[in-house]
């Protein structure tokens, strides 16, 4: 099922520089919780695995599935909304896969992709939002509870967590264009094509052509290429955000619920 994908273009150095010890593997089927004979795969190509735990006692009973999936016995490794490309230190070493939905993608937009979780490796950062909010995690679905369902809080908490970590990304991605100019291209690309939907964002939220979750995902994802982001999001793309991290993005949701009240 996994087998070493063979980097080609500037990858090799950005690995070298970012995650040198990371693996980066081709998939060839899409996958988030894995069984135990697959996972038996994976340690064919890896020297151990090391599963995330948490007590999940914090975590409320109107959680989705995925979530009470996630804190259980099974291996998971990515969850829905992470696109083509996740990564995991529960592995050693660390893996970042690549999941057969982006064969018919662009190759240089892939590349990028793999820069992006090889530089999010680097890191040192929780692979999903539970790990980033932890026992805050319930303040953040009590300030949002009244506004949203199970599924459309996931996909905020997912999309508050994507600013975090693009947050510490783009300080990478901007300083690439000598080094890696072709995977800086392909940045500065991604971020052109996505202004637009931006600046768009705040009528179609006021005028309900778009859910708060879903105008969330997209102007998170703005973070990481430096873009203007529309109220209330521009409020997550700060120092203190990166600084106060969880109590941060607690208090945001807090404040920006309590607005549409």
């Amino acid at each position: 099922m996994f087998t070493e994908r063979s980097l080609t273009g500037e990858l090799p150095a950005v690995r070298a520089a970012y995650a040198p010890e990371t693996l980066v593997l081709n998939c060839d089927r899409d996958f988030e919780t894995l069984d135990p004979a697959v996972a038996e795969e994976l340690l064919l190509v890896t020297d151990s695995l090391d599963q995330i735990s948490y007590d999940g006692a914090w975590l409320p009973t109107t959680a989705p599935e995925v979530l009470q999936e996630y804190i259980g016995s099974d291996l998971t490794i990515g969850m829905p909304g992470d696109g083509g490309v996740a990564w995991t230190h529960q592995t050693v070493p660390p893996c970042v896969f690549v999941k057969p939905r982006l064969e018919t993608s662009p190759d240089d937009f892939v590349s990028f992709l793999i820069a992006e979780a090889l530089v999010e490796v680097s890191l040192d950062e929780p692979e999903h939002f539970l790990g980033f909010f932890g026992e805050r995690y319930p303040e953040f679905v009590a300030a949002t509870e009244d506004h949203l369902d199970a599924n459309a809080r996931y996909q905020l908490a997912a999309a508050v967590y994507t600013a975090y970590l693009g947050l510490q990304t783009r300080a990478e991605f901007a300083d690439w264009a000598d080094d890696y100019p072709e995977l800086y291209a392909a940045w500065e690309d991604a971020g052109e094509r996505l202004q637009p939907r931006l600046e768009d964002l705040p009528s179609e939220i006021a005028q309900g052509q778009t859910e708060f979750a879903a105008a969330a995902e997209l102007a998170c994802s703005g973070v990481k290429h430096g873009l203007d982001l529309p109220a209330p999001f521009a409020a997550l793309d700060t120092d203190a955000y990166l600084e106060y991290g969880a109590d941060y993005a607690v208090q945001w949701a807090e404040t920006t619920f309590e607005k549409m009240d």
